[in-house]
């Protein structure tokens, strides 16, 4: 009788091939493990796409206040010194020639103060609505933040337990490689019998090898958006809520999105920020009226002339473009046709949104059928395992339906957790393409966790990550 090295059966398999590793991780860490909450948090600090986002947003509030000046008086000052040196060769009855060499200083002040002036006032306007674009843009990036850290934390503890089922499988073959080596030495079974349990034990180790790899690749993606690298983070609960998106309507979430999905709004505010193109290029055909004063005063050391001179005005002028040589004309053609484009891609922006959500929405709801599906084939083929393991031992099974049984329990397990993993990544996509993706729901799912931690082994060659970003000196405005 073969030893039966399998002693957990049914969904209490995948935990069991976990569970040593999972305390090993535990024991072997004394710093708390990071949780989903914290690292989101990180990444909301220290993303450096998210960072260029901000500061974007703070260039285009500057640029509305440089609008808003060209409105506001306007005050310049101008002065000079001057050495002068005149030389008059030609003489007359009341003229000599001669020399003349003196110095002299002027000094000019003007002020002025648009009156009427649509170009700028519109200009002020569109500036208000590139801002207002400006802040969905900055809206969507930071739930796209949210939904990546998100996404790589989740892809680490899926390509963790898939690596564990895969070394669960490698040394269940590789047992069963043994086994076979010595009933082949005794003359129980044949060669052909080793060659096929070798070449089992050989595909699950590549296929260990391949979710090695996936595991530091998801655990690099992490480190890259939040600058930061954990030794260990909390793992995901076994009992976690899979159910269908609440509420189970999907049109609601549809309506959800058209009212909250920041880039949908960012294409509607660009729709209004193009239209206020075209008012900015149809005001160039109107006049424009500024009050104005000036005062001037000048003065030199010529001997014939004593005293200063000094003179000042105050007025309104009118400015009133007549023709510009068809360029006034060509700047609203321009613009309009900008305009429709921008409709356009309002349009294809809120078509794309309605499919994702839609898309989405059906993702998740079969993705609950799903895992309990993928739960149920654990349960069968740990049965089929072990009948067939029963015939193997009474000689009705050989040692290929054996392997075939295992590989099937293995791959039943990474793939019952990569699909658990599937509903949490797409639940949390779809809340951001509705538009509600915040820090309040990626706190609810961080809830999930169950405190247990997953491990990891830092590289010892490679600097350590900083959590500031290294751009040099930031500039500082003056």
């Amino acid at each position: 009788m073969r030893p039966r090295h399998l002693r957990c059966t049914g969904l209490q398999f995948a935990r069991c091939a976990l569970l040593p590793a999972l305390v090993a991780a535990a024991a072997a860490t004394p710093v708390q493990a990071a949780d989903l909450l914290t690292i989101a948090r990180d990444a909301i600090e220290n993303n450096a796409e998210l960072a260029a986002a901000r500061s974007q947003t703070s260039s285009v509030e500057a640029g509305r206040d440089v609008q808003q000046g060209d409105l506001l008086p306007q005050v310049d000052v101008s002065g000079n010194v001057t050495h002068n040196r005149q030389y008059e060769s030609q003489t007359g009855a009341f003229q000599t020639g001669g020399d003349d060499s003196y110095n002299g200083a002027s000094l000019s002040l003007e002020a002025t103060q648009a009156l009427f002036d649509a170009r700028n006032s519109r200009e002020v306007e569109q500036a208000e609505r590139e801002v207002d674009q400006q802040l969905y843009r900055l809206a969507a990036t930071e739930q796209q933040v949210l939904i990546d850290v998100s996404s790589a934390y989740f892809e680490i503890l899926r390509a963790f337990e898939v690596l564990e089922a895969r070394r669960a499988q490698e040394r269940a073959i590789g047992r069963q490689l043994e086994q076979a080596r010595e009933q082949f030495e005794v003359g129980l079974i044949a060669i052909t019998e080793v060659e096929e349990a070798q070449a089992a034990f050989d595909q699950a180790r590549a296929e260990g090898i391949t979710a090695q790899s996936n595991l530091q690749v998801s655990f690099e993606a992490l480190e890259r958006l939040t600058g930061q690298r954990y030794a260990s983070i909390d793992s995901l609960g076994d009992e976690i809520p899979i159910a269908p998106p609440t509420p189970a309507d999907r049109d609601h979430w549809v309506e959800l999105a058209m009212e909250n999905n920041p880039q949908v709004l960012a294409s509607q505010a660009g729709v209004e920020v193009s239209r206020g193109s075209v008012d900015i290029a149809r005001a160039g055909r109107l006049p424009t009226v500024n009050a104005f004063a000036n005062y001037n005063y000048a003065d030199d050391d010529r001997d014939a002339i004593q005293g200063h001179t000094s003179a000042s005005q105050v007025g309104v002028g009118v400015n009133l473009p007549l023709f510009t040589g068809g360029r006034t004309s060509a700047s609203i053609r321009q613009n309009t046709y900008l305009l429709e484009a921008s409709q356009y891609d309002f349009e294809a922006q809120r078509r794309d949104t309605v499919q994702q959500v839609r898309s989405f929405y059906t993702q998740v709801s079969n993705d609950v059928s799903t895992v309990e599906a993928r739960a149920q084939a654990i349960v069968s083929n740990q049965s089929a395992l072990d009948a067939t393991r029963a015939g193997y031992e009474v000689g009705t099974r050989n040692i290929v339906d054996v392997l075939n049984a295992e590989q099937n329990l293995y791959s039943a397990i990474a793939e019952h957790a990569s699909a658990r993993y599937d509903y949490v990544i797409n639940l949390l996509t779809l809340r951001q393409q509705s538009g509600v993706l915040d820090v309040p729901a990626v706190e609810e799912i961080n809830a999930w966790l169950d405190g247990s931690s997953v491990s990891f082994t830092l590289p010892e060659d490679a600097a350590s990550a900083d959590a500031a970003m290294e751009i040099g000196e930031p500039p500082r405005p003056r």
